[in-house]
């Protein structure tokens, strides 16, 4: 039956009237934030590249930090190269992995400006050198050309927040100290324990500006970690405006003294080192907080923790809390949240509403009414397993979505065991068998339990991508942790009978703890595959699409076997108008383009590392460009590097993309190229044998035969 007058327009109608109904703008085909806009919605509007023309794509400039050649090899390997760029007035801006920021031209990738902090490296940062983001300001007061009229806001791993102009890279001297304010977390063991590592963000409050900065802390050190304390700026000035921590919910809010405790009871981090979101109009910032220290014992902290592992929205104006949503009770798993809370509009009974999406490590999503905090879709609390380690008291429940279904696995059996040979999978259900599994939130014990998801998710630091049509990709991982907890009168036994793997003391409490990832004796996961996904969840429907296997493994196997398993994966998605979704973040060095709406693959581009970073599109003098760090991780154990990479189609008058280029961006050409020059290599010796028994022969006077 054919429709109404007008009524086919509507689902392209919609986006915009949600968008005038909410008070936001259409997101621009640029990309002024690290997650594409204040909310974080990794969208662009951006669609000259379409499922129509992907495979034309083809690398237009690459660019290098140089870290590669003049760092130390060893330092290299301490690295996570997970920067996005942002587009500020006509610049492409990034930080490296040792906080140097960098202006890059977006057409050609030359550099236009360079400002390095010269932080040290001999701090032994608990989370790796890592920057992943800048963000910008402008200034309404300042003239047009005057100094800092817009501003680039970094945050360092020696806990500096550094203001520069975005013309030149120069510092903003009336920023706190020439440029800089130094934050002060109170006492620490070790100069690395205390870092930032993601973007700030910048929001309008009145007639100026603040800046709201997290932070990144070692886990699993200590029971008294310093305080995970989310602190504002003036943007102008430097001075700090207010300070908030998530450990002691009922103080009102304000500038405490210099590295106050976070608690009464010593007990710290719940710290924001994930990306933050913004709603300008509503005077809003949305925190993901993570969990207390330490991470796998809780006895030293009894109750469900404050606003540990919660969504946050506190105001701008002053940090006061405006509502929060916890979403793990009394956290003993590791499961902070560290995705971006995205905002988005949805239209929910028949009347758009705005939201806050936060997807987790365990794999959950859950919808929130961005002023109230309270859930859209409905959530329930379910038992959870009991019986925690001595002194541990767990909360009987943890929260659930109800009809939202989870984009992961919650439960590994015996028989789900993998293995590459018969003789790993029994390794593996033996091993699963003998350890303590009852599912999601079994509690940490001297036996050793399983955690699946691990604690790199389900769904990491990447966060999520939306349509404005409420679709959700995502991408996720699939591995199982072992955690075991370790008496204190054995922690150095331990420790001493472990070299290489992480076992960690957690000091103020009776037990250390040991993570390492359930894997064979060959080094692959003991849970079945797919081990990495990107996935399509419908908000509407409430129902998954489809969903893909994301990566292979061609760079973790010998003589690049490119396995279509899936990797496990760091770095999120980016949806665009053209109908595609970009993403890096597997452990190949690949950047894919998936059809958003079928889940196809439809294109890979080859990089010279991994691309284990959130890419980002834009569209410069009438060409959309697609932009990736590749820069590996030397945590995952995956090679590094220091390369920003752009991808477009030809320019007019240039030649199309050849059959080579197609082929020699396709996973498992290594394994092809090795095995063929196996092979030429092997006739060859087969060869040159022959010839040696046949001149062999005539030199004695044998004939050689017929």
């Amino acid at each position: 039956m054919r429709a109404p007058p007008g009524v086919a327009l509507l689902p392209l109608l919609l986006p915009g009237l949600v968008a005038a109904a909410s008070g936001t703008a259409q997101p621009a085909p640029d990309w002024p934030h690290y997650g594409g806009d204040a909310g974080g919605t990794r969208y662009s509007s951006a669609a000259a590249i379409t499922p129509a023309n992907v495979d034309g794509l083809r690398r237009q400039w690459l660019y290098r930090t140089g870290d590669m050649q003049r760092r130390d090899p060893a330092l290299m390997k301490r690295i996570k190269f997970e920067t996005t760029p942002i587009l500020v007035d006509d610049k492409l801006v990034l930080c490296s992995a040792f906080n140097e920021v960098i202006a890059l031209d977006p057409g050609d990738g030359h550099e236009l400006w360079r400002h390095d902090p010269a932080v040290t490296t001999d701090r032994r940062p608990a989370n790796r050198y890592n920057c992943r983001g800048v963000a910008q300001w402008r200034d309404p007061a300042a003239v047009p050309g005057q100094a800092c009229a817009t501003r680039i806001f970094t945050g360092a791993v020696d806990a500096r927040v550094i203001a520069l102009d975005a013309r030149d890279g120069r510092p903003c001297r009336d920023f706190g100290g020439a440029g800089t304010v130094r934050i002060d977390p109170g006492p620490l063991r070790w100069p690395g324990e205390f870092q930032i590592t993601s973007a700030p963000v910048v929001a309008m409050v009145g007639t100026g500006g603040v800046v709201v900065v997290g932070s990144a802390i070692n886990d699993n050190g200590r029971a008294a970690a310093p305080s995970g304390r989310v602190r504002a700026f003036d943007a102008r000035s430097g001075a700090l405006r207010w300070s908030w921590d998530p450990m002691a919910p009922d103080v009102p809010a304000g500038v405490p003294p210099a590295g106050a405790a976070s608690a009464a009871d010593g007990t710290g981090a719940a710290n924001v080192w994930a990306p933050m979101s913004i709603d300008e109009r509503r005077g809003l910032v949305f925190l993901p907080t993570s969990s207390p220290s330490p991470d796998f014992y809780g006895g030293m902290r009894p109750g469900n923790n404050g606003h540990a592992d919660s969504v946050v929205a506190l105001r701008l104006a002053d940090g006061g809390l405006a509502w929060a949503f916890q979403v793990v009770k009394h956290d003993v798993w590791d499961y902070d949240l560290a995705a971006q809370p995205t905002l988005s509009t949805l239209p929910i009974d028949g009347a758009p509403r705005d939201v806050v999406i936060q997807a987790t490590k365990q794999g959950l999503v859950f919808v929130l009414d961005r002023d109230t905090g309270r859930p859209v879709y409905p959530v329930e609390e379910r038992p959870v397993p009991q019986g925690g380690a001595p002194g541990e008291v767990l909360s009987p429940t943890q929260t659930f979505p109800v009809d939202l279904p989870p984009l992961v696995p919650l439960a590994l059996r015996a028989d789900d065991a993998f293995g590459l040979t018969w003789f790993s999978r029994d390794q593996c259900r033996e091993r699963i068998a003998a350890l303590r599994n009852e599912g999601l939130y079994t509690p940490p014990s001297t036996q050793g339990t399983i955690l699946y998801p691990f604690t790199g998710g389900g769904v990491n630091w990447g966060g999520v991508a939306i349509d404005p049509a409420g679709v959700v990709y995502v991408n996720t991982s699939r591995a199982a942790h072992v955690i075991t907890l370790i008496p204190r009168e054995r922690f150095d036994e331990v420790k001493a009978a472990n070299p290489g793997k992480e076992v960690s003391p957690q000091h103020g409490t009776p037990f250390g703890m040991k993570r390492e990832v359930l894997v064979s004796s060959l080094g692959t996961p003991c849970n079945p595959a797919p081990w990495g996904t990107l996935s399509a969840l419908d908000l509407r429907s409430r129902r998954i699409l489809w969903e893909q296997r994301l990566g292979a493994t061609e760079d973790i196997v010998p003589l690049g076997l490119a396995l279509n398993t899936g990797t496990p994966n760091f770095g999120g998605p980016v949806a665009t108008a053209g109908g595609l979704v970009f993403i890096g973040a597997a452990m190949d060095r690949y950047l894919r383009a998936f059809d958003a709406a079928t889940g196809a693959l439809l294109w890979h581009g080859g990089l010279p590392a991994a691309a284990m970073a959130t890419p980002m599109t834009y569209v410069w003098q009438g060409r959309q460009f697609v932009v990736v760090a590749s820069g590996g991780h030397g945590e995952a154990g995956v090679a590094t590097g220091d390369a920003i990479v752009a991808f477009a189609l030809p320019a007019p008058g240039e030649a199309p993309r050849g059959w080579w280029d197609r082929t020699i961006d396709q996973p498992g050409v290594r394994f092809k190229v090795t095995l063929a020059a196996a092979v030429v290599s092997m006739l060859l010796v087969i060869a040159m044998v022959v010839a040696w028994r046949r001149g062999r022969r005539r030199r004695r006077g044998v004939p050689s035969a017929a």
